[in-house]
């Protein structure tokens, strides 16, 4: 009878999305790409949150010079550990291109 619970219980609980924060974890100035990495494990369903993320995106863009940045292709989905043939964890990177130049505000414009 217990095991009759604890099914739809197990089955509802790999349903539950997990929230997750995607930190910086590559910038490359010269192409003006930023990559963003979160780690999800087997049986859970992580989001993040798209608006985070991308101001973690601007803030490394702006540091290289750049305005802002958008989000181009599909989230790259890169299994870290594996037991036989099933992945444990995976890595999703998330990746942003950086457009436009940084205004400089005038207190830093040296003569």
């Amino acid at each position: 009878m217990k095991s009759l619970i604890l099914i739809p219980f197990l089955l509802v609980l790999s349903a539950c999305s997990i929230p997750r924060v995607a930190s910086v974890s590559e910038v490359d100035a010269n192409s003006g790409v930023v990559r963003l990495t979160y780690g999800q494990a087997i049986l859970q369903n992580a989001k993040t949150d798209d608006y985070l993320a991308r101001s973690e995106a601007n803030k490394a863009c702006q540091q290289m010079g750049y305005a802002t940045a958008f989000a181009y292709g599909q989230p790259i989905t890169t299994c870290t550990t594996t037991s036989g043939a099933m992945c444990l964890n995976e890595r999703i990177t998330l990746q942003y291109q950086c457009r436009g130049i940084a205004s400089v505000p005038p207190s830093a414009v040296y003569y």
